[in-house]
């Protein structure tokens, strides 16, 4: 896998100081991207254990909330296996912080249904907290959103999700 980027100290991307990974590859395109150059799979640098490790260093201060992996697109095949392995690290080492996952594919038709056939999805969901959902619609731009683009995108309580069997949408009063 490559990645874009590593922002050490994002604020933008859910509440609080997070660490975000910008994956490499997205087959979306959507129309207004702000990321349109992550698209390219093998944009930016390799990630590797040395990565890895940077990453995880960079989530000890405790003034850091949790974690986030955007894109380019987190959830596209080939990414699967590296968001999953940082994912069970960061739930292992920082049990107390959230991990986000924005995503262009819908939780119900692409994520859920994935997860009966792909074990690496399976696993992932219950490590995962919130997931940011659908591709960014540029009709349905609104910066007054909190940390999505377009109206369509919805913050997906994964936890309670998963635990209730229908999809739980986040309390954006209370969010962590």
């Amino acid at each position: 896998m490559y990645y874009g980027m590593i922002k050490k100290s994002d604020v933008a991307d859910g509440p609080g100081v997070r660490v975000s990974l910008f994956v490499s590859g997205c087959r979306h395109h959507c129309e207004g991207c702000f990321n349109a150059e992550t698209w390219d799979f093998k944009y930016g640098d390799v990630y590797t254990a040395e990565i890895e490790e940077e990453i995880l260093r960079a989530m000890e201060p405790s003034y850091i909330s949790g974690f986030t992996f955007l894109g380019g697109e987190p959830m596209e095949p080939e990414n699967r296996p590296f968001v999953f392995s940082l994912a069970k690290k960061l739930r292992e080492k920082f049990p107390e912080k959230t991990i986000w996952l924005y995503s262009g594919y819908t939780y119900e038709t692409d994520i859920l249904e994935w997860a009966k056939t792909d074990e690496i999805v399976k696993s992932l969901l219950p490590l995962l907290d919130v997931i940011v959902d659908g591709e960014f619609h540029i009709r349905e731009k609104n910066l007054s959103l909190k940390f999505r683009g377009s109206e369509n995108q919805r913050l997906i309580d994964v936890q309670k999700s998963l635990a209730e069997g229908k999809t739980i949408l986040c309390d954006e009063n209370n969010l962590r």
